[in-house]
């Protein structure tokens, strides 16, 4: 463990998670709009504070035709409106994913969705892909002066895109377009989220036919004659809970139909390794994410890794720099964080950019 690391490390354990988890009454789904709003509300000076405590990204690497500073990055669903875009780098990371989005914005499911399990370090959610719309993040990210390309905000920005829940699931294709031509300005990659458990029906996207129809679709679109960087790359981001087969079929369909790479993974609907303190919590709908979810995970960039020549985004169950460290080893290219950031901070960050994962190319 670095120095910054476990000092950083050392004050959100005893300081800054103990205020924040009381917060709002402890509501974790209020906290965690605090934090977005504050974050999203530091200026330059503020953002330049940040930076310093926190250091900055190591290990550069370029993957799918992107150059990322560092290897760690923001996963989907910490950002979901992009709210808080120019504060990620200030923080460490070498990347950041929006979203997930939708074509129409929503308010997602019935609250409370949101409950933190304490004991386990796991979190489970079922918000049901909550946001204001394609078009109001591409409003965002437009009057922010984000382009495709020119790390406006320090750093690439991955943008994850969803089904609307009102749009049936015939419907998908057309929905899913109308978010990518909204948004493929300003994304360095687009990540199609068809793992989600939340959203009814949005699972089924993973099968063979149907993803082929969706993958090629948006990889045609994407790769339209007009951009000098060329087509935008596109991620599958796919579900821990696939079995061997379909996961040999899905990374299939990514190699054939224009994909550009393999996230790995979203949550789970599992509740394997949750303590008994938190038993209580395991029967709420929605899926798990944090340290339950660690050895799963692994198992599946393993798996993903070792079938394909394609880039692998590994995510779920990385509450420490050591996590992360076996991602990569396991063939992940980048490593993303959500629940590990919420329980031990930035320090995660700067003790994973500690390693200098990889061999910088």
């Amino acid at each position: 463990m670095s120095l910054r690391s476990a000092v950083l490390g050392a004050g959100y354990r005893s300081v800054v998670r103990p205020v924040l988890f009381r917060a709002h009454g402890g509501d974790p789904e209020l906290i965690h709009e605090s934090l977005i709003r504050f974050l999203g509300g530091l200026g330059p000076s503020g953002r330049a504070a940040l930076r310093l405590l926190s250091g900055g990204p190591t290990s550069p690497v370029t993957v799918a035709g992107v150059r990322f500073p560092g290897r760690v990055g923001v996963a989907a669903g910490l950002d979901k409106d992009g709210l808080a875009v120019q504060a990620w780098s200030a923080l460490g990371f070498g990347f950041a994913e929006l979203g997930t989005v939708t074509a129409l914005p929503q308010p997602g499911n019935d609250k409370p969705r949101l409950y933190r399990l304490r004991s386990s370090r796991a979190i489970i959610n079922r918000m049901g892909f909550n946001n204001a719309g394609a078009q109001a993040m591409a409003d965002r990210l437009g009057a922010l002066g984000v382009r495709r390309g020119e790390l406006t905000c320090g750093i690439p920005l991955g943008i994850s895109l969803g089904k609307s829940k009102v749009t049936p699931l015939a419907e998908a294709v057309p929905d899913y377009l109308t978010s990518l031509r909204a948004l493929a300005p300003y994304a360095d990659y687009v990540a199609i989220n068809v793992s989600s458990p939340n959203t009814p029906g949005l699972r089924t996207l993973q099968d063979d036919g149907l993803l082929s129809e969706l993958l090629s679709a948006l990889a045609h679109e994407a790769s339209q004659p007009g951009h000098p960087l060329g087509p935008v790359p596109i991620f599958v981001k796919i579900a821990p809970d696939l079995t061997d087969a379909q996961l040999d079929g899905v990374v299939q369909v990514v190699t054939e139909n224009g994909g550009s790479g393999v996230i790995a993974t979203n949550t789970t609907l599992a509740r394997e390794g949750l303590a008994s303190a938190d038993a209580a919590l395991a029967g709420q709908a929605g899926g798990l994410s944090g340290a339950p979810l660690t050895r799963r995970a692994l198992e599946v960039v393993g798996r993903v890794a070792r079938s394909t020549s394609l880039p692998v985004i590994g995510v779920g169950g990385i509450m420490t720099p050591d996590d992360a460290a076996r991602m990569v080893d396991a063939g992940a290219d980048l490593v993303q964080v959500y629940t590990g950031f919420i329980y031990a901070g930035n320090a995660l960050v700067a003790g994973i950019n500690a390693l200098a994962l990889g061999r910088t190319t």
